[in-house]
């Protein structure tokens, strides 16, 4: 497996994956996250342009996609009914998705961000039971609620590695 920064071209493979995560989203009890075809194309574009999209490949195949913020999340500024597990510096994952082809891919892109900074956080929408497991069966602990800039709430998760 190799992790790399998303290039351009890469799009609609990974618009592939993101229509197949809201497939499997809907269809698991999560029909409300990742809406009206989110996330739409130019965002894709905007984050790769911003070098903050990343893909996995497996034996040259796109097989999942996430974004890395290495300077944190400003929506992370105020947690509610809870509190992060402490103020150390940290990267934020959003918008994992996988095409559902090869196990282990969420281990692995946790893991290799746990390698660029062990102080992780990451959310998920409150229906979204499938990630919450993979979170805590990840070593996240459940933090608390953050609100999303459009004022939709979010379960915060953290997971502190080794330094």
């Amino acid at each position: 497996m190799k992790i790399r920064h998303t290039q351009i071209e890469d799009i609609p493979g990974i618009e592939e994956i993101y229509s197949h995560a809201r497939t499997m989203m809907a269809a698991m009890g999560n029909p409300h996250q990742w809406v009206d075809g989110y996330p739409q194309p130019s965002l894709i574009e905007d984050d790769i342009k911003k070098q903050i999209s990343y893909v996995c490949e497996v034996d040259g195949r796109i097989e999942a996609v996430f974004v890395l913020l290495r300077e944190g999340d400003p929506d992370y500024n105020r947690i509610f009914d809870g509190q992060w597990r402490n103020d150390d510096p940290y990267v934020a994952i959003h918008r994992v998705a996988s095409a559902g082809n090869v196990a282990g891919l969420t281990r692995a892109i946790f893991d290799w961000c746990e390698k660029i900074c062990p102080n992780i956080r990451i959310d998920t929408h409150r229906d979204n039971r499938i990630m919450q497991r993979v979170l805590t069966k990840n070593g996240f602990t459940y933090c608390g609620l953050i609100y999303l800039k459009s004022g939709a709430e979010r379960l915060a998760y953290q997971r502190v590695g080794k330094k």
